[in-house]
């Protein structure tokens, strides 16, 4: 039984317009509402992506980042997106970008008849303990991580937008600096999830923002 499902994307933007614009194109999603936050919606509640303004830049490595398919990563150069790595120089299945506004995200190279309409597949979590954050997670979703040797993460599947989508947990050596840039919005009972190890950081009229065991911020909304 799980505590928790999924709701929705949220990304910290300084220019507002910019990142939704940019974020739709990648996404394969639509602007539905442009006065910050904008809103960017898909087939269902669960593709909505919000882009919140802040008035923080960002200054370090992000530890939530966005996987995202492409048919060339030439076409995200041209949205405004930066190479970081190349996947031809790291060897990797990805080539490591960042948005206009230097949010990384790793973009996978699909062939035309791969590629489909919603493009975000994945959102990297760096972690002290990917192992017990990905478990600790997977309670809250009701599902059991996988651990790929290969990648060095813990991998839950099916509990995001589709079945296609994870979240992938790997280990890093640097701390946690500042607060997330990405993060993602549940449906739950706020009192539960910190029953369960949650800590509790402010409220608003229509969500509850918690952290999780590592510090990462996400928002709770009372089941309707």
């Amino acid at each position: 039984m799980s505590l928790v499902t999924w709701q929705d994307l949220c990304i910290d933007a300084v220019d507002v317009d910019v990142q939704a614009q940019f974020w739709a194109e990648v996404s394969g999603l639509e602007v539905a509402d442009v006065e910050p936050p904008a809103r960017l919606k898909g087939e269902t509640r669960g593709h909505t992506m919000w882009v919140n303004p802040v008035d923080r830049p960002h200054r370090v490595k992000n530890r939530v980042h966005l996987d995202v398919d492409c048919a060339a990563v030439q076409d995200l150069v041209g949205l405004g997106a930066t190479v970081l790595a190349p996947a031809s120089e790291t060897g990797l299945g990805w080539t490591v970008m960042a948005d206009p506004e230097g949010n990384e995200f790793c973009a996978f190279v699909r062939a035309p008849d791969q590629l489909p309409d919603y493009r975000i597949h994945g959102i990297g979590i760096d972690c002290r303990d990917a192992e017990a954050q990905a478990r600790w997670w997977g309670e809250l979703f009701g599902a059991e991580p996988t651990y790929y040797e290969e990648h060095d993460c813990w991998t839950l599947t099916g509990v995001a937008v589709d079945e296609r989508m994870t979240l992938d947990f790997a280990p890093v050596p640097e701390p946690r600096a500042e607060p997330n840039r990405v993060h993602w919005d549940v449906v739950g009972q706020a009192d539960e999830l910190i029953a369960r190890g949650a800590t509790h950081l402010w409220d608003q009229p229509h969500w509850t923002t918690l952290a999780d065991p590592e510090g990462n911020e996400f928002c709770v909304f009372p089941p309707d």
